[in-house]
């Protein structure tokens, strides 16, 4: 859901994104701190509106640097088990380490999901120690420190909830795992407890959008609806990741794998391949070297009068950048891939040669064949 982002930096080899709504709920907080709650604060009462505004932004800064920290640890964590994180992505609720994997047993989802939880208190604890260090002073620290101690209290407390994907969710998935062997039994019970603490959320920010603590009741609705569905989704994801388990890419991938010379234009794609064979993704080649892929998609964001004019080396897809598959790559691992790149398809290579085209189309229609077998 916020795999996409504007990439800001590295930290431990792991790239940190900001998606668009982060920008929003940083204006947002901003604007909260400097309009409300440091006016509210009698020794600040003589502060300039500058003032209010640029702590306001610093602490909103701090506070997201809060919830870098704490998805860091759980990606760190997840690192030190063996699994791969793509991403961290933050957005306008907090953030999301995007794993390519599951966890492989009970133990390593527990000391995963406790990480975040556990960072968020010590931060918070900091923050709550500099405060009562600093509270007989007039200082701008004061204020920050009580602010970003009580935020990140909220944001352990939150996260906690045993409710499927939070934090306390994967605890109590854990916990199931742990006891029933059966990891896809467990999602179910842990998406069915997130799913209904989603619909509270929901019901409760219903009956206080019609109060005065209406702004309130928005962001409960809110919450609750990203809640449920992400509760949802996680579940139908661990299925269909159960259900690719131990097939091979090679199983499902299309191996007559058409090349199309780099000096072919739009058109001619188009009008000589793929209106004629209904592919959507070839090989492009160059005096024998493959040098990438390109797609109907790829065609389809230029604009059509350049067609005659474009040809498939100007819009192809590097191979470098293509994240391609191997054959004996795990059917799960590919679903992550595709889901990661918000692709359609992928290559397949074998010792630096296209061997095969897999697509979603692929994907789906051998999880339907399984699935009207009864497999």
């Amino acid at each position: 859901m916020f795999s996409g982002g504007i990439p800001i930096g590295r930290f431990f080899g792991i790239t940190v994104k900001l998606h668009w709504s982060w920008f929003i709920i940083v204006f947002l907080i901003t604007w909260m701190l400097a309009t409300d709650y440091f006016p509210s604060i009698q020794e600040y009462e003589n502060w300039s509106t500058a003032t209010r505004w640029v702590l306001g932004l610093v602490t909103s800064i701090l506070f997201f640097g809060s919830v870098l920290a704490h998805e860091l640890a759980h990606s760190l964590v997840a690192k030190a088990d063996g699994l791969k994180v793509s991403a961290i992505t933050l957005f306008f609720f907090g953030g999301v380490s995007q794993l390519t994997e599951e966890p492989k047993s009970p133990g390593k989802e527990f000391r995963m999901a406790m990480a975040g939880p556990g960072t968020s208190t010590v931060i918070a604890g900091a923050c709550w120690g500099i405060f009562f260090a600093t509270r007989n002073q007039v200082s701008p620290v004061t204020g920050m420190a009580l602010w970003l101690g009580a935020m990140n209290t909220i944001l352990a407390g939150f996260n906690l909830i045993p409710g499927f994907p939070l934090d306390g969710g994967r605890v109590l998935r854990s916990a199931l795992w742990w006891r029933s062997h059966n990891l896809r039994r467990s999602t179910r019970i842990a998406s069915i407890i997130g799913r209904a603490f989603g619909y509270l959320f929901i019901f409760g920010g219903i009956a206080l959008v019609f109060t005065p603590w209406y702004a309130t009741g928005l962001s409960l609705l809110l919450v609750g609806w990203l809640l449920e569905n992400a509760a949802a989704a996680s579940y139908r994801q661990v299925a269909l990741q159960a259900l690719l388990q131990g097939h091979k890419v090679s199983e499902v991938m299309t191996r007559d794998c058409q090349d199309v010379p780099s000096t072919l234009t739009l058109e001619q794609l188009v009008n000589d391949y793929i209106l004629v064979s209904g592919r959507r993704c070839y090989a492009v080649v160059d005096y024998g070297r493959t040098m990438g892929i390109v797609t109907a998609q790829d065609v389809r964001v230029v604009d059509r009068k350049l067609w005659p004019v474009r040809t498939v080396s100007e819009i192809l897809t590097p191979l470098g950048k293509a994240r391609p598959a191997r054959p004996d790559d795990d059917l799960s691992s590919l679903m992550y891939i595709l889901s990661e790149q918000d692709v359609s398809q992928a290559p397949v290579l074998q010792d630096s040669n296209i061997v095969g085209i897999v697509s979603r189309d692929n994907l789906l229609a051998f999880i339907h064949l399984r699935s009207e077998l009864g497999m």
